[in-house]
């Protein structure tokens, strides 16, 4: 037999139920302290709030509690200081912590589990840690939409393409495309808050799976937590993992939407488009090619994506055929969801640093704007509006002016009254005031539409949502 260190230490955690320690590959396979030790604060404040709750019902005595919440704070010193031993024999953070505190305060320590498992342990340690990460979420979605305003404000008149299929479609303004991605992160913000009201529940004090015959109080150690109630049923409160799905599905759609910016953060620095220019900080250069500034900060948020979806897909199968209520498999939710939510956490910081150091173009982008027949549909509404053309045929008729223009190797504006009434003799020298880009998009006052005006009433509307 191969030694196994601290083997008797680790059979007494278990109650001597097994009369040998578990060899080099079980122990590796079934220890999670290489990652759940992330949860070490988690772990200590339940713990803390279960052992207050069992003073105050008389369960165990003061003394014992005030033990037991010295050693705790003592073992937490260690363990932010560097100085804790953390254990592969004791498997999890929870073994580690309480053999530790035993280690500090003696008897006192083995009253801490009393009318608790760590079934629920875990999933409320787990749940205290996923909750910090929809506020640091929300608080991160706050910040980007904070920036993508700052540039929308910037740039609420200045004219810009709209594509779609990548090609010039219509005028529209820079600060109407930011207040795009300010309504999808505002989204993205929106289901972090809803999904973060509802997992505020504590599933403390459900123990294994059915309860506990103390008399214990459920109710104290969710406020103490900051839970607005204890979960209703215990065989679900340590079964649920529905607040990490969440925390992971709202997080791959706002990952998306980053990973949408990021391109065409990509694609606008290139030299081919030169619509903005990013700062030194969120760039870099070739290593042989001098002239290169490469906008790596973007494409590795856009690649942030894969990490996170890969992880959501992961844990839903990871649950998918779980019977009720705790079993070994769920012991794998946790390195998905912390690796997510680091690739989450910093890409929303990098962004907002990009987009509030990023500087667009405005001459660039209006000259392309001005380019490729992108008032064409405010010539064929012309026609319907002011000849009483049928649609279609106002459709046909701007066709045939594009195809002319191409001929002659100009744009739209750039027509004679003689070349257009060519195609249409009805057309008259009105036709002018539709044909620039800045009549354009003055035009578009629908709600949402892109009109200086428009853009600048969102984000007002935007800026109190926010305060």
């Amino acid at each position: 037999m191969t030694d196994r260190p601290h083997q008797d230490s680790a059979n007494s955690m278990w109650g001597g139920r097994f009369a040998a320690g578990p060899d080099a590959i079980m122990e590796a396979i079934n220890a999670s302290i290489g990652f759940d030790r992330r949860l070490y604060a988690q772990d200590i404040r339940g713990s803390r709030a279960h052992a207050a709750m069992l003073a105050a019902t008389g369960i165990i005595s003061d003394s014992d509690a005030m033990a037991i919440r010295e050693g705790l704070l003592t073992v937490l010193s260690e363990i932010e200081g560097g100085d804790f031993p953390f254990r592969t024999d004791l498997e999890d953070i929870h073994m580690n912590v309480e053999a530790r505190l035993k280690e500090l305060v003696g008897e006192p320590a083995g009253r801490l589990h009393t009318g608790r498992s760590r079934n629920d342990q875990v999933a409320t340690d787990f749940r205290l840690w996923v909750r910090d990460q929809y506020d640091a979420a929300i608080d991160g979605l706050t910040a980007l939409i904070r920036a993508a305003l700052s540039q929308a404000e910037a740039g609420a008149d200045w004219v810009m393409p709209g594509f779609t299929h990548l090609q010039t479609a219509q005028p529209v303004t820079w600060g109407h495309h930011m207040m795009a991605y300010v309504e999808m992160f505002g989204r993205d913000r929106s289901r972090f808050q809803d999904a973060r009201r509802r997992m505020n529940e504590s599933p403390l004090g459900a123990a294994a799976l059915a309860g506990t015959g103390y008399p214990i109080d459920r109710h104290a150690t969710a406020q103490a937590l900051g839970f607005d109630a204890p979960m209703a049923n215990s065989l679900d409160a340590v079964s649920d993992r529905d607040f990490a799905l969440e925390f992971l599905s709202a997080s791959s759609i706002c990952a998306v939407h980053l990973s949408r910016l990021a391109e065409e953060l990509v694609i606008w620095s290139s030299a081919q488009f030169r619509f903005v220019s990013m700062s030194d900080k969120w760039s870099t250069g070739s290593s042989i090619m001098p002239q290169k500034r490469n906008p790596d900060a973007a494409e590795l948020i856009r690649a942030k994506i894969g990490r996170i979806l890969g992880a959501t897909v992961a844990l839903f199968t990871v649950m998918k055929g779980l019977p009720l209520a705790y079993s070994k498999d769920m012991q794998e939710d946790k390195e998905q969801v912390f690796d997510a939510a680091d690739s989450l956490m910093l890409a929303l910081a990098a962004m907002s640093g990009m987009l509030f150091d990023l500087t667009a173009n405005r001459d660039r982008m209006e000259a392309a704007a001005s380019s490729g027949f992108s008032t064409a549909t405010d010539l064929a509404d012309w026609l319907v509006r002011e000849l009483g053309l049928p649609f279609r045929d106002a459709h046909h008729v701007t066709g045939s002016l594009v195809a002319l223009a191409e001929r002659k190797g100009c744009d739209l504006p750039d027509l004679t009254l003689a070349d257009l009434r060519s195609v249409h003799a009805g057309i008259d020298d009105r036709v002018f005031g539709v044909l620039g880009v800045h009549n354009s998009v003055a035009s578009r006052q629908s709600y949402g539409g892109t009109a200086p005006d428009q853009v600048r009433a969102q984000i007002t509307r935007w800026k109190e949502r926010l305060a």
